[in-house]
């Protein structure tokens, strides 16, 4: 399996060859932005196609990680096996049993 960082970065290429428009927004940042916030150019633009991210995920009602595994998966039936794994490691990392945690996040509940 691909490491988490790999699987950002592979979600982070797809997202912005799905939107051309925020790719030539971000590169063609202001350099004195960057220099105002005591950032180099990348990590700025950086900044900004995370925020962009992060307000996609937002807009679709999921997690970044989520976001993550739908562009990354090869069909929706992937992506949600990922989803409600990734939910149960959550779930017992939090000592919530499942039925509880499916409650609060809004999932159906299938058994672990």
């Amino acid at each position: 399996m691909s490491e988490p960082g790999e699987n950002l970065q592979l979600a982070l290429d797809i997202f912005l060859s799905q939107h051309p428009d925020l790719r030539t927004e971000l590169d063609t940042l202001n350099p004195l932005a960057a220099q105002a916030k005591r950032e180099t150019m990348a990590q700025y633009r950086a900044e900004r196609l995370h925020e962009a991210f992060e307000a996609e995920a937002e807009a679709r009602n999921l997690f970044a990680w989520e976001l993550t595994l739908q562009l990354i998966s090869q069909s929706p039936q992937e992506f949600e096996a990922k989803r409600l794994e990734v939910h149960k490691e959550v779930a017992q990392m939090a000592g919530l049993e499942w039925a509880e945690y499916c409650q609060l996040h809004g999932l159906a509940d299938s058994s672990p």
